[in-house]
């Protein structure tokens, strides 16, 4: 057991010698000395280790903004990383706007950073504007003649509207609808080809860039090409739609036409057999008569006499009426 004691002591040691210079970075202290950095080891980097905040990126970059004559307080470093946010970047963002004169503020760089955007490509795209290819922009001139456009639009970071501001998405989707607008209102397309920069005036001068994260700086037509004949092709399919719905129309005046003569056929039908009826109860009522008493024999001979004098007085009427002179006739 005695001979475990030195052991122990010694293990005991290191994890103390361990535990000690966990909790009190040294090194990062007379790292920070040297820098010209003031900053106190149980103050703020023991505070640190308690806060569950690690050390090294605090002061790397205290010590990058010092270096670049940028007095940030300690604390706040360590707030924005609390926060969530990214304090090297944000460091690098005020350096690059300090150089270039934007009066970019600790306070607005961490709160872009934690609106989750970039800030130091933020910065970078202010100081060096970007352009932002738009995809094949499609229009209709006044004579329907397609127009492909294709533009470039330079924009520049505004860090004032980079909080809240609109995305490039919303850049794009307000040129293509300032294009489209543009050349629908052409009464022809061969002048939006002669003229492609007028699109870009026109569309420039809409202020499409209010409420957005950027400034427009110019908007450049890359490439205009002439595509279908939206016009005539609109004009075929009205002309097929007009000729379905005569179509319609007439098949629907001969169904009721059909329909009609059907119902004419139907009531000739119905007055034949009513005839045919009212011819059977004749020999029935004649039947009747001579029982009565009230028809004789003579009588009957000279009813039918009436009626073959009638059939044959229409027989001659019909031989005699003139033949028809149509040519289909003859055939």
């Amino acid at each position: 057991m005695e001979s475990l004691l030195p052991l122990i002591i010694l293990g005991g040691s290191i994890v103390f010698i361990f535990m000690f210079f966990y909790f009190v970075p040294i090194g990062l202290w007379i790292t920070a000395y040297f820098s010209g950095v003031k900053i106190s080891i149980f103050g703020d980097l023991v505070g640190m280790r308690l806060r569950k905040v690690p050390p090294s990126p605090i002061v790397k970059a205290a010590i990058t903004a010092h270096k670049a004559d940028l007095e940030i307080e300690v604390p706040k470093l360590e707030a924005h990383y609390l926060a969530g946010g990214n304090v090297y970047k944000v460091v690098q963002a005020l350096i690059s706007a300090d150089k270039a004169n934007l009066g970019l503020t600790f306070e607005r760089a961490a709160a872009i950073d934690l609106a989750g955007r970039d800030v130091f490509e933020a910065v970078q795209i202010s100081v060096n504007p970007k352009v932002i290819q738009t995809p094949i922009i499609t229009a209709v001139a006044k004579d329907g003649i397609q127009v492909k456009v294709n533009a470039r639009v330079t924009v520049r970071a505004n860090l004032d509207r980079l909080v809240g501001g609109a995305t490039e998405e919303t850049i794009l989707a307000r040129v293509g609808e300032g294009i489209v607008t543009t050349v629908g209102s052409a009464d022809d397309h061969k002048k939006v080809l002669e003229n492609p920069d007028q699109i870009s005036r026109v569309v420039l001068d809409r202020g499409l860039d209010s409420g957005t994260a950027f400034e427009i700086l110019s908007i450049d037509i890359a490439d205009v090409d002439v595509g279908n004949n939206i016009g005539a092709a609109l004009q075929i399919d009205q002309a097929e739609a007009d000729l379905k719905v005569a179509r319609a129309k007439a098949e629907e005046r001969r169904a009721m036409a059909v329909a009609a003569e059907q119902e004419n056929k139907s009531k000739i039908q119905e007055m034949r057999a009513r005839v045919v009826q009212a011819e059977a109860e004749v020999p029935k009522a004649i039947a009747e008569a001579f029982r009565n008493g009230n028809l004789g024999v003579m009588d009957y001979y000279n009813m039918k006499n009436v009626i073959s004098d009638t059939e044959m007085r229409e027989n001659i009427a019909k031989s005699a009426e003139p033949k028809s002179k149509n040519p289909d006739d003859t055939k």
